[in-house]
């Protein structure tokens, strides 16, 4: 049975493509082909009830579940909090739709910085591009992080079986990979499982979690010849099921869990992002359909 989506979602469509967004989280519902065939996961609570949530102002987790920040601690939970807040919508058209969060008294207590988050969800031809600007609206620079979770379906509607599903990627990845550790990331490596630009997929590969690539070459993937993932500025990238679902989540990142055994200043944690006061940081990726 999949998750009952939100009354206070928004849909925008073209002939090739539709999508859903909810105010929940402003978080991507449904995004459908021109003939309706899901290409999202539906969110099915006995499995895993996420689709695509936004990971702001952290992604994974920090050690503790603190944030260290100017001497003072602050308890946030795995991805932060964007993923559960209500968003405001800004605009919406036929094809496109802006969502706001911005910092409240619920925010403060686990992240201390005043921001502006708008996401936009807009739908060119056959392409869903999906946008996050993080405005720091505060007096002193701001640490972020922020990262894009879709769960893509496994297998894509296309009649491919799913053991023959795979991952390409734009670049050769020779760097070895980390891997989650009681939710941190592990100081241990361990070899790509990338060959040839070529990772095909089955269930082993996630008996120990996630797949992370904390130095990826790659901007681009393409999935099971259908989908093409666009990155460009995102450096880090997570792949991630659990053995045996119906989905696969591709999911670029500005940032990453906190490494084993660090427990400093946010300011110093790998991946972060530093926003000057009244500076915005675009975060950005997409998804074309490519058949």
């Amino acid at each position: 049975m999949a998750s009952p989506v939100s009354n206070s979602t928004v849909s925008i469509s073209t002939a090739a493509l539709s999508a859903e967004i909810s105010a929940t989280g402003a978080e991507l519902v449904r995004l459908q082909d021109g003939a309706g065939a899901d290409l999202l996961w539906d969110g099915n609570p006995a499995v895993w009830n996420g689709r695509s949530p936004l990971l702001f102002p952290i992604v994974g987790e920090v050690t503790g579940n603190r944030l260290n920040v100017a001497g003072k601690e602050y308890e946030i939970g795995r991805h932060g909090f964007a993923r559960t807040s209500t968003f405001a919508l800004v605009r919406s058209d036929a094809a496109s739709c802006t969502w706001r969060l911005e910092s409240s008294e619920a925010t403060r207590r686990q992240y201390p910085f005043e921001f502006r988050l708008d996401v936009t969800y807009r739908i060119e031809g056959a392409t869903l591009h999906m946008e996050a600007e993080v405005t720091n609206l505060g007096a002193v620079v701001m640490q972020a992080s922020f990262g894009f979770h879709p769960a893509l379906r496994w297998p894509l509607p296309y009649g491919k079986p799913r053991a023959t599903h795979e991952i390409v990627f734009d670049k050769n990845e020779p760097a070895p990979i980390r891997r989650p550790i009681d939710g941190l990331l592990s100081a241990a490596q361990f070899p790509t499982p990338v060959q040839d630009r070529h990772l095909l997929l089955h269930d082993g590969l996630f008996e120990e979690g996630a797949l992370v690539f904390d130095t990826l070459a790659s901007r681009s993937v393409l999935y099971g010849e259908a989908l093409r993932v666009d990155f460009p500025r995102m450096p880090h990238l997570g792949i991630w099921t659990k053995p045996g679902a119906g989905y696969v989540c591709i999911e670029p990142w500005h940032g990453h869990a906190s490494p084993e055994g660090f427990d400093g200043e946010l300011a110093d944690k790998p991946g972060i992002v530093p926003i000057a006061p009244g500076a915005t940081e675009t975060f950005a990726m997409s998804i074309t359909l490519e058949r």
